[in-house]
């Protein structure tokens, strides 16, 4: 299988570099040609635009920041579908709303392409290791065909459901994992009001029940949420208002979750999101 890659950010380029060490024809293409630098010693080609990359390819990976970035490399001027082969595979790695993947999907059905969706959980280093989780969503036999290129960067690659569910999955975990990070940095502040430091605390809950991939994130920001607040704060509260908005179209009430995560964008200098509700009371 030929294998197209865009989006080589901190966790799209060691993705890219698993899938072009473990022996698939790849091609790579960014916007800014200094990120190629890093794929020199290997046997990666370089497309001048994502048309390029499309026509080298079968499977195109696209791993950029937001929806209207994602629109753009696969349906732009020079975008993917206008070189991508009839039974190509476009796979969406990048955080965005289940409907822009279902929109995209309808576009591509005229050209005789498919869609998955695919976003990953675990970042960079998890990314260079092969272990990042995979939230597929799509029809089975697409994701089946993608399995082994998913896999040189993955584990667990799984399977949510119709296109859309992974994101809808992805979107739920960042809810947590945002929720976490405030409970987290609530319960290291206390430690100083007890007499323990912060960072003993920390190791010592990340040995027990309470452990937590946020805990771990905020232990390593000193104890507070403030250095995570320039690089994770604009794309925690872009994943988290997504969720709020699908929960609201669904009338589904997220509770604690969304309230916590709230109060953690708040902390971030991201502003409270306008209609977090409120817990339900217990019946």
């Amino acid at each position: 299988m030929r294998v197209g890659f865009i989006g080589l950010g901190s966790q799209g380029a060691p993705m890219a570099r698993r899938i072009v060490e473990a022996g698939f024809d790849t091609t790579l293409w960014a916007r800014r040609p200094a990120t190629l630098a890093a794929f020199a010693d290997t046997a990666a080609r370089r497309a001048a635009s994502p048309v390029e990359l499309a026509a080298a390819s079968d499977l195109v990976c696209v791993c950029v920041v937001d929806d209207a970035d994602v629109e753009q490399v696969v349906t732009g001027e020079q975008g993917v579908l206008t070189g991508l082969r009839r039974g190509g595979v476009i796979a969406v790695h990048s955080t965005v709303h289940p409907d822009t993947c279902r929109r995209l999907a309808e576009r591509a059905q005229v050209h005789g392409v498919s869609v998955v969706d695919a976003p990953v959980s675990g970042g960079g280093r998890a990314a260079t290791e092969g272990r990042l989780l995979v939230m597929t969503g799509g029809e089975s036999g697409t994701v089946a065909y993608c399995r082994k290129v998913f896999e040189t960067f993955g584990d667990p690659v799984l399977h949510m459901g119709p296109l859309g569910s992974g994101q809808i999955a992805k979107l739920l975990n960042n809810l947590l994992f945002t929720a976490n990070l405030a409970t987290a940095a609530d319960t290291l502040a206390l430690a100083p009001e007890f007499g323990i430091d912060r960072g003993a605390l920390a190791e010592a809950v990340l040995h027990g029940s309470g452990a937590s991939f946020a805990l771990d994130r905020v232990k390593s920001a000193g104890g507070t949420l403030d250095p995570l607040a320039e690089r994770a704060g604009p794309l925690l509260r872009k994943d988290v208002r997504l969720l709020a908005g699908l929960a609201e179209t669904a009338d589904a009430t997220a509770g604690t979750a969304l309230v916590a995560a709230d109060a953690a964008l708040d902390r971030m200098g991201q502003g409270r999101l306008t209609a977090a509700p409120t817990p339900a009371p217990r019946k």
